[in-house]
């Protein structure tokens, strides 16, 4: 999962940096909340963990201007200010979790491993590349106003790799995500569905859309 942690005390930074990438984030670091925003601008993030107290644009200011939807990273408040007012603020602000300092290294990993299970449903938003446009709430996806006609599963992958833009997921990782509770699927049927899937959108006008990344897996650049 890729992480940005925007913390200004650089030793802090410094020693989480190190310990979330020992937990296996690939983790950016920005030490104020104008280079946070860059970073966000610039990159897709599964997750985000934010202190409030910044120089130049503070945590708050983080949270109001990350954009809605699909492509909003789960956010993780990580604050001295330990008043309930503080955290009914973030929460309302965006927020996805809180926790007050000091705190235990394995809460923090454990708190985002429990908001990165959480299904892409509950932040339904409208996905669009050119032409394509994938709806969670309608459980549709469509080219130019016609409907695509996916496969349940079909239909998450897409989602997964549209809401990741960028990021390559193997066939386990894929399965992970889509399969759910589904024990009669193995890794290898995931080629099955990714042809199909590419089949259907080949037909739609949209060839070459999912592309394969030896060694790393599959994508929509």
């Amino acid at each position: 999962m890729k992480l940005l942690l925007v913390e200004d005390s650089e030793r802090l930074r410094t020693t989480l940096q190190h310990g979330l990438r020992g937990a296996g984030f690939t983790v950016d670091a920005a030490a104020d909340g104008i280079e946070a925003r860059g970073f966000l601008t610039g990159y897709d993030y599964d997750l985000v963990v934010l202190d409030l107290m910044l120089p130049r644009l503070d945590g708050l200011g983080v949270l109001r201007g990350l954009p809605p939807g699909g492509r909003r990273p789960r956010v993780l408040v990580l604050s001295a200010r330990d008043q309930v007012g503080d955290r009914i603020e973030a929460l309302n602000a965006g927020a996805d979790d809180y926790l007050v300092k000091p705190f235990a290294f394995d809460e923090l990993v454990a708190r985002l491993h429990a908001l990165a299970r959480r299904p892409l449903q509950a932040q339904p938003v409208v996905l669009t590349l050119g032409a394509l446009a994938w709806d969670p709430l309608a459980q549709q996806a469509s080219v130019d106003g016609r409907p695509l006609p996916l496969t349940p599963r079909e239909f998450a992958v897409l989602g997964l790799l549209l809401r990741h833009r960028g990021r390559a997921f193997t066939r386990q990782e894929i399965l992970e995500r889509t399969a759910g509770s589904d024990t009669d699927v193995s890794d290898r049927s995931v080629e099955v569905l990714v042809f199909g899937l590419r089949r259907k959108l080949d037909a739609a006008g949209l060839a070459g859309l999912i592309e394969t990344r030896r060694g790393a897996g599959y994508l929509i650049p």
